[in-house]
C-alpha cells in the first residue's frame, strides 16, 4: 500500500501532473493556428473562423451549411446605391433594403447595420454562423453577410408581403385590415418560430426578435 505524505502530493504524484502538464502544452501548440498578422482584421477573421458550420439535428444526424459572402460594392449595386426608394424600414440596428442580386437572380433584403453599434468583428461573425444554421418555415433565412472595412450587412430572404407592422398599424386606404383568424395565425406561426429557436434550435439560440 502507497501512502500519501501529509504535507501534501507524492513526488511521485507531482512528477507525473508535470508530465501531463507538459504534454497538454505541447498538444495545444501542435492544433493550434497562429494567426496571419499580415491580413486586415476581417480578412483574419473569415479565414481563422470559417462559415461552414455543422450542427448535430433533433433526430440524431447532422446539418451544414455555408453563408455567402458579398462585398460592399455588390450589396451597393444591388440597392442602386442604398437609394431611398429601396428603403424597406428603420430602427435602431440600422436599414434594411430591397436589393436584387444579378449573380443569383434573387432579390433580397438588405440590412445595413449601425457602424456606431458595439459589436464587434468576431461578435458579429459569431452571430452570423448562429444564424446560418436557422432553418424553419417561420423564421427567415440567412443568405450571406458583409464585413467590407467597417461595414456591416446582413443578406436575408425578401418576404413580398412586407412586416406584420405594415399589416396591422399601416394598411393603406382601401385595403382590409387582417380578420382575427388570419391573426391568430399569424400568432401561431410566431409561437412556432420562437419555439424552434429556445427549444429544438442547435445551439439554443436567444437573440432580439
Amino acid at each position: 500500500m502507497e501512502w500519501i505524505p501529509c504535507s501534501g502530493i507524492s513526488k511521485r504524484a507531482t512528477k507525473n501532473k508535470k508530465n501531463n502538464d507538459n504534454n497538454n502544452k505541447n498538444r495545444v501548440i501542435v492544433n493550434q493556428k497562429p494567426l496571419d498578422q499580415t491580413k486586415t482584421s476581417p480578412e483574419r477573421l473569415r479565414n481563422d473562423y470559417p462559415l461552414r458550420v455543422k450542427g448535430e439535428s433533433k433526430n440524431g444526424g447532422s446539418d451544414s451549411t455555408t453563408a455567402q459572402t458579398f462585398t460592399f460594392r455588390e450589396l451597393a449595386i444591388a440597392t442602386k446605391n442604398f437609394r431611398a426608394e429601396c428603403l424597406l424600414g428603420e430602427g435602431g440596428f440600422g436599414r434594411v433594403y430591397k436589393g436584387y442580386l444579378e449573380s443569383t437572380n434573387q432579390v433580397v433584403a438588405i440590412k445595413q447595420l449601425n457602424r456606431n453599434g458595439l459589436q464587434g468583428n468576431r461578435e458579429f461573425l459569431v452571430e452570423v454562423l448562429m444564424l446560418s444554421l436557422l432553418h424553419h418555415p417561420n423564421l427567415v433565412n440567412l443568405i450571406g453577410y458583409c464585413a467590407d472595412g467597417d461595414q456591416r450587412l446582413l443578406v436575408y430572404e425578401y418576404m413580398p408581403l412586407g412586416s406584420l407592422e405594415d399589416h396591422l398599424h399601416e394598411v393603406p386606404p382601401g385595403k382590409n385590415w387582417l380578420d382575427w383568424n388570419t391573426r391568430m395565425k399569424i400568432a401561431a406561426g410566431a409561437a412556432k418560430g420562437l419555439e424552434h429557436l429556445h427549444d429544438k434550435a442547435s445551439p439554443q439560440l436567444y437573440t432580439e426578435i
